[in-house]
């Protein structure tokens, strides 16, 4: 199994990152193979409509930034996680510009996200997760992928760095998100 999972957070090591990681920890105790990528603060560009992923074919986005280094991984991937803070009730611009190109290309080059697991996380001070739930999801629905929830919506309270930590609710909320991605992939493998 692998599990490729995308932090949004210009803050490496902040509350995105804790909740990704522990989503990860079931499935790392599993044996799966598991990959954070660091798209928040990357310098991720957007997509210009080109179509120019259409006519190449080449499992490529035309700009050449970031994107172009993993994507690779997100095809040959079993799983797929966006984790996002949120930002006046929207992911970041990177995760929206993840989204975009990841899934023209995937569309392009018939279908590489197809039936793929995908879960969504957020983090939030107050408000705003499920927009960031909802701008996740449409990528995976729009892409033929499995989206895969928990014992409540996937994301957990928190401002400061660790903050989220004290979300247990929250936190056992990311621990079961991994017991059921993990589930899924045995059950489809």
């Amino acid at each position: 199994m692998k599990i490729v999972a995308f932090n949004g957070s210009p803050r490496k090591n902040g509350n995105t990152n804790t909740l990704i990681e522990a989503v990860l920890k079931p499935l790392k105790d599993a044996g799966a193979e598991t990959k954070i990528i660091q798209v928040g603060g990357s310098g991720i560009k957007p997509c210009t409509g080109c179509r120019m992923c259409y006519k190449n074919k080449n499992r490529k986005c035309v700009t050449n930034d970031i994107l172009n280094t993993f994507t690779e991984d997100v095809w040959s991937a079993d799983a797929v996680i966006i984790a996002s803070p949120t930002y006046y009730a929207n992911p970041t611009p990177e995760i929206r510009c993840l989204i975009d190109r990841l899934g023209y290309v995937s569309r392009a080059n018939d279908g590489l996200l197809r039936r793929k697991a995908g879960a969504a996380l957020a983090v939030n001070r107050r408000a705003g997760a499920m927009t960031v739930l909802d701008s996740i999801h449409k990528l995976f629905f729009i892409s033929d992928m499995y989206a895969v929830g928990s014992s409540y919506w996937n994301m957990a309270f928190g401002r400061e760095p660790g903050e989220v930590a004290k979300d247990a609710e929250g936190m056992q909320t990311m621990k079961n998100l991994g017991e059921n991605i993990l589930y899924l992939l045995t059950k489809i493998k």
